[in-house]
């Protein structure tokens, strides 16, 4: 027992060092800040990194969105519930806290739902009730809200009374990526169609502001 007992030692002592080394290896990840998480979320990048960050910050997301309701937190944990990311699967509570987003004005909040509502996705399909999610989401100046807003009038559902302010969105809306320029482009000769040459003179001037 003697013989065996300094290489048994020994061994400890190896598991050890490796045990120290692996754990300075793991680094504790910082919460995002508020900017970060808005970049993330633009990106839609958001669930990508809580993947990327080995689901360390479940319970400080949690806490974000639950307790201080901070709204892009809301965001995130609402689309961590809704798709199963480091938690459990739950729809109903994902569209629960996405909707709580949305009622503090985050405009990718009120993009997702008018978007889900449309669609039909985890959600029953009423395109009238997208209309106004988007509607919200495009008065704060979010493009993909204001393209798809613009999209769904020409497909007959919202107000004409609508189509004047999406139009003067859109002819002053900036964007590098082609495919999205040619979705304005199309959908501002669809609602110039519909509109008619008074009111798209009247479109055609700098942004309106609210």
């Amino acid at each position: 027992m003697c013989v065996f007992k300094p290489l048994y030692l020994f061994c400890c002592a190896l598991n050890f060092v490796a045990f120290v080394s692996a754990a300075e290896d793991i680094q504790a990840v910082q919460l995002y800040t508020q900017d970060e998480l808005l970049s993330l979320i633009s990106k839609n990048e958001h669930l990508n990194q809580v993947v990327l960050d080995d689901c360390q910050l479940v319970q400080d997301i949690q806490a974000s969105a639950d307790v201080l309701k901070i709204p892009s937190y809301q965001f995130l944990w609402g689309d961590m519930l809704a798709w199963g990311i480091c938690v459990d699967k739950d729809p109903m509570r994902g569209i629960y806290f996405m909707h709580q987003a949305a009622e503090q004005g985050l405009s990718a909040g009120l993009e997702q739902l008018g978007r889900y509502y449309s669609q039909g996705k985890l959600v029953q399909q009423d395109r009238e009730r997208g209309v106004i999610f988007l509607r919200e989401a495009s008065a704060l100046g979010h493009l993909a809200a204001q393209i798809q807003l613009a999209e769904l009038f020409l497909e007959g559902y919202g107000s004409p009374y609508d189509y004047e302010d999406v139009y003067n969105r859109l002819y002053n809306s900036v964007t590098a990526d082609q495919p999205t320029h040619q979705r304005i482009k199309n959908c501002m000769q669809g609602l110039g169609k519909l509109m008619g040459p008074i009111a798209i003179r009247k479109a055609k001037r700098s942004l309106i502001l609210n």
